[in-house]
């Protein structure tokens, strides 16, 4: 093998310019007989065709079969294509058709590799092969082309095949010199021959060229060859295709920036506009036409239009126009949503989002079935008032979906500044609207719900007051034509519809609640929480904690223990953390591969969660000196076991404890003081005050408490004390107790009264003005109880001893 380096591409140029068959020793005669055994050498990934001269790459391991071949006399080896590329070079990995190749130069390189120029001559079929240790070996069999007659079929083949190469190297010029060589050597005479060249000059992948190649009836060759030419003609059409499109777009793009940098060179010379400036214009002119402005607006508009026209961008009043046109130009003057007004449908999405509350829903209901008589529901302003977690937000969400509404909501919660409400003055730098104008930018309509939720707890600084800032976008009466500071025109907010949110109402300005129409949510009792646990907050809980109703279920008492242990408080907040706190546990023992379900019951929730945060309430012993007031808390209804002991003294004196607020005190001293005026009347002496110091306690000890409400049952404690009389079994009381003896009435009742049901209470007594707030209560809450109702505290001693 020559070691001498040589350009093969020169070679192969030589080799194709000579006869087919033309070598170093001369001119192979077209009936020389081939060698019936050849040494066999795999290639990848495409098979060779008769009459084509192709350089190869020799990889180390097939050097030996191309010595072997050179050794040779005609210096000839078979070249079969491999079945599977990736597989080894093995006789089961062969076709069984391949194509005799001629060594006409062979270059060993350096690395061990080599490069040889072979030239194709006839197809073979493999009748046996065997493995020696130089190689494969095959016994072969030739399939020599034949001279066919000429004939006008064969002649049309030809012609077919000719045409598709010829636009073939229109739309691909890499293959046309060899296309016009191979012309200029070939006639219509050998269409065999032309269908394996056209084969060989396509992107076809292995299997379907090896498909042409065992096609040895020429017909059947040159059928599927015209099939592979038509797929490549498609393929290169589709080519060209999308490169002209990418050019096209490519030429437009520079076309257009061509002329508007030119037309950006011509503006500045003639110093008519800035680069930008026409677009801006052109912006807010286009949202205007779909704008219903108020006169006022459309004339600032139009000034600041004027102005921005000749205004420099470079100039500092340039960007504060532009961004105040684009305040003026994007808020949705004169847009609306169309209000729905189907009340079945209404409340279908209340009792989808919301169990229970069912006052609270017939208030809602009623409200938009005054807006369907009306035809429009402006001017409304509602406050929903409850404890937290209690659904306040999401009943403001639900009235936006009943009916048809945008929503948006923000938290007045610590709120000190009043530009926060109406805006900045454009004369600050970074200035921006109000909330409310941010908020109607925001949703694009200008009847949208929108929720200040916590509007109890705004403040006040320096910068302002924004409660009284409120006075005016909630008054009916002002915010048809509310003027934020920054606008500084009028935008008509009456079609918007405020829900606010308040936990307690003591601490928002008086002028502001008589603006608002006060819709309160006492909070859930027991069996409603436990209701809505199972329909939203389980079904929620295992959802965000990747788990199924097939792998954990929580029976229902489970969740009454829960509900009654961790979560007495009002909303279901607390409840939600304490079913996400199962989840946690769940998702850890399921992560750990615990197979089945886990039912969690009334005796597992302690090893869930530990033990309670509530322990059972327990009417105490019954003696003289104590008695069960009923009191309201954030966490709902509680009971106070109120005690009172008098100690035989020289001189008399009252001691209160318990944590008591200023309220509670002063209705301990009004007991104390109603109760030593009347002595005689409950069959006491009328000195014993003046020989006892009397004790009044209010458990437990660590707990603030406050509220005029527990004024009667102090009252009934020291009267108990002093008479050494018990109150009647399982009997609450509430109500304020004045120095006259009138009872005035209390709040909270509902939760009172859940609260008495809590421990087993059966008769309660409450003041008679609190009669209609009983008379409310669903029956399920009043079931079983009795109650009273006393206009002064003689009517209290009569029930209560």
């Amino acid at each position: 093998m020559s070691k001498k380096k040589t350009d093969i591409s020169e070679a192969v140029e030589e080799e194709s310019a000579k006869p087919q068959g033309a070598g170093e020793t001369g001119v192979v005669l077209a009936g020389e007989v081939l060698p019936t055994s050849l040494p066999i050498m795999p290639i990848r990934p495409r098979p060779l065709f008769p009459g084509i001269h192709i350089p190869l790459a020799v990889r180390e391991d097939q050097l030996s079969v191309v010595e072997w071949a050179l050794e040779s006399a005609g210096q000839t080896l078979g070249l079969v294509l491999v079945r599977d590329v990736e597989g080894e070079d093995s006789a089961k990995n062969l076709y069984r058709v391949g194509v005799a190749g001629k060594i006409l130069k062979a270059i060993k390189e350096d690395q061990g590799s080599a490069h040889v120029l072979i030239s194709c001559l006839e197809r073979f079929t493999i009748q046996e092969v065997g493995d020696t240790p130089q190689g494969l070996l095959a016994r072969v069999k030739y399939h020599h082309a034949t001279e066919l007659s000429p004939n006008q079929e064969l002649k049309a083949y030809a012609m077919a095949i000719i045409s598709t190469l010829r636009e073939l190297t229109s739309l691909n010029p890499l293959h046309s010199e060899a296309i016009r060589l191979f012309l200029s050597r070939s006639s219509l005479n050998d269409p065999g021959k032309l269908a394996d060249f056209a084969a060989s000059l396509t992107t076809a992948d292995g299997k379907e060229l090896q498909g042409i190649l065992e096609a040895l009836d020429v017909r059947q060759r040159i059928d599927r060859t015209l099939v592979l030419l038509k797929k490549e003609l498609e393929v290169f059409k589709l080519q060209q295709r999308i490169t002209k499109q990418i050019e096209e777009k490519m030429t437009s793009q520079q076309r257009e920036f061509f002329l508007k940098e030119q037309l950006k060179a011509i503006k500045q010379e003639l110093g008519l506009e800035k680069e930008g400036k026409a677009a801006e214009i052109e912006k807010f002119q286009e949202r205007l036409k779909h704008l219903s402005l108020n006169p006022e607006a459309q004339q600032v508009v139009d000034e600041e239009m004027g102005k921005l026209e000749i205004l420099e961008p470079l100039s500092p009043e340039y960007m504060v126009t532009r961004n105040y046109l684009d305040w003026l130009t994007i808020l949705p003057w004169g847009q609306q949503s169309q209000d729905n007004y189907d009340l079945k449908r209404a409340k279908e999405v209340l009792d989808r989002d919301h169990f229970g509350l069912e006052d609270v829903k017939i208030r809602i209901l009623e409200f938009i079935a005054v807006g369907k008589m009306k035809g429009d529901i402006a001017g409304s302003i509602l406050c929903l008032v409850g404890p937290p977690g209690v659904g306040k937000t999401s009943i403001g969400m639900s009235m936006a979906d009943a009916l048809g509404r945008k929503f948006f909501h923000f938290s007045l919660g610590g709120m000190r500044d009043e530009a926060e409400i109406k805006g900045h003055r454009r004369t600050y730098i970074g200035a921006m609207p109000g909330k409310f104008i941010q908020a109607l930018k925001s949703v694009g309509t200008s009847n949208p719900v929108i929720m200040l939720d916590e509007i109890d707890k705004v403040g006040a600084s320096f910068r302002g007051d924004p409660a009284s800032a409120l006075l005016e976008v909630l008054d009916a009466e002002q915010n048809s034509y509310f003027r934020d500071h920054y606008l500084d025109v009028p935008f008509d907010l009456s079609n918007v519809l405020f829900v606010t949110t308040a936990n307690q109402l003591d601490t928002i300005p008086a002028p502001l609640i008589d603006r608002m129409e006060i819709i309160r949510l006492s909070g859930y009792i027991l069996e409603e929480k436990v209701e809505i646990a199972r329909r939203y907050l389980i079904p929620k809980a295992l959802k965000n904690h990747g788990l199924k109703r097939q792998q954990l279920s929580i029976r229902k008492d489970a969740l009454l223990r829960i509900v009654d242990g961790y979560a007495r408080e009002a909303g279901v907040r607390s409840l939600e953390k304490q079913i996400r706190k199962i989840m946690r546990k769940a998702a850890l023992k399921f992560s750990e591969n615990f197979k089945g379900k886990l039912v969690v019951s009334k005796s597992d929730v302690e090893t869930y969660l530990g033990g309670p945060v509530f322990t059972q309430e327990e009417l105490l012993e019954d003696r003289p000196g104590i008695v069960t007031g009923l009191a309201w808390t954030n966490f709902g209804g509680a009971t106070l076991q109120i005690e009172a002991t008098a100690v035989a003294s020289n001189r008399k004196g009252f001691k209160q404890t318990g944590q008591l607020g200023n309220v509670m005190v002063e209705s301990s001293e009004i007991a104390y003081s109603y109760v030593m005026a009347h002595l005689e009347e409950y069959g006491a002496k009328s000195d014993f005050f003046d020989r006892h110091f009397v004790h009044l306690h209010v458990p437990a000890g660590s707990t603030p408490k406050d509220g005029p409400s527990a004024g009667i049952t102090m009252a009934a404690s020291l009267i108990s004390v002093i008479s050494q009389q018990k109150v009647k079994k399982k009997l609450g009381m509430t109500g304020e107790l004045t120095l006259t003896g009138r009872v005035l009435p209390v709040g909270g009742v509902k939760e009172k009264v859940i609260a008495a049901r809590r421990i087993g209470l059966d008769t309660l007594i409450f003041p008679e003005a609190n009669e209609k707030d009983v008379s409310e209560l669903p029956d399920y809450l009043r079931k079983g109880l009795t109650f009273h109702f006393a206009r002064n505290f003689k009517d209290v001693h009569r029930w209560a001893f």
